[in-house]
């Protein structure tokens, strides 16, 4: 009886501290993986709220242990080309696509004290963004979901962003 209440002991200790361990993570290692796109909400310097990417946006972020990162988002309503061509869009049909979306990829990493993940962008569908280090503000991490405000996005707002983990 003594031995299964000591295996038991030293069980639930162990299970306790790997718990304990798992909640230590730092937030670059909590970030590791894939987020799919939830929402964002755009303020303008005005002070007004627009949705940029409107409803039902698709996005993935993806960060790899290595510090590289790929970031893309889209409307889910940008029209498909009539020419059924990337080289024959109309000016109206490449304006929709421009403004409905944003792709761009380099390296990240985390100042862990100020909560900031930045991204250093090294080549981008928005061509500005190019050698440009971004930083948000990580405002909540769960293992399933990351929130952060970005207060100077490509648009020239700032934003509140919510991302899930991809499953």
């Amino acid at each position: 009886m003594r031995r299964i209440v000591t295996f038991t002991t030293v069980l639930a200790l162990a299970l306790v501290s790997g718990q304990a361990i798992a909640q230590h993570k730092t937030l670059k290692d909590q970030l590791v993986g894939e987020w799919t796109f939830v929402s964002a909400l755009d303020t303008n310097k005005d002070g007004t709220q627009t949705n940029r990417f409107g409803p039902n946006a698709k996005g993935l972020a993806m960060f790899e242990p290595s510090g590289r990162f790929s970031f893309f988002i889209s409307r889910a309503d940008i029209p498909k080309f009539v020419a059924n061509s990337v080289n024959q869009g109309t000016a109206e049909e490449n304006k929709a696509v421009m403004q409905g979306t944003i792709a761009f990829y380099g390296t990240w990493d985390v100042d862990e004290p100020s909560k900031i993940l930045m991204t250093k962008v090294e080549a981008a569908t928005f061509p500005n963004l190019n050698g440009v280090t971004q930083k948000r503000t990580i405002t909540s991490l769960t293992a399933d979901e990351l929130k952060y405000a970005n207060p100077v996005t490509s648009a020239g707002t700032s934003t509140n962003a919510v991302w899930r983990r991809a499953k």
